[in-house]
């Protein structure tokens, strides 16, 4: 695969990933297996994350990720600011509502409506990953705009 060939698929991974959530695809499945409890605590990681970034504490914000996205960006510091620059409704979102959790080819993804500053919406989806100590870590974020206008 070349480097043009790997920026398309880059671009297009998160609309495919999009697109299973909302139309349902056969491989995207409500966590019926998932307990409250779970449910519950993947929850608080991202809204735990959120919190951090409304406060700019980049510290707390990159300590919630997992271990493979802290290596991708290597500091905090790296870490918000990418953030704050490619993902400016999930640094200041105006709103936030949990969706159910999917699984989707067995990973779990946790849907989570936003609407930014201007009042657009977005869906964010969240990969979780459950680490050998029992706690849910943030394994990246895929945005995409939503038809739906806020309000």
């Amino acid at each position: 695969m070349d480097k043009r060939e790997a920026v398309l698929l880059d671009r297009m991974l998160p609309l495919l990933f999009l697109a299973l959530y909302l139309f349902g695809a056969s491989t995207a499945v409500p966590a019926a297996d998932m307990s409250d409890h779970d449910a519950v605590a993947i929850r608080a990681v991202i809204a735990e994350q959120l919190d951090a970034f409304a406060r700019d504490d980049a510290p707390r914000a990159f300590a919630l990720a997992t271990t493979g996205i802290q290596a991708q960006f290597g500091t905090p510091e790296r870490f918000i600011n990418m953030v704050r620059s490619a993902y400016p409704v999930v640094y200041r979102p105006r709103d936030v509502q949990f969706q159910k959790p999917q699984t989707i080819d067995g990973e779990t993804i946790q849907p989570v409506r936003m609407t930014d500053s201007e009042g657009r919406g977005w869906i964010a989806l969240y990969p979780m990953q459950r680490q050998a100590d029992g706690v849910w870590r943030i394994n990246g974020c895929q945005l995409a705009r939503s038809s739906e206008l806020a309000t």
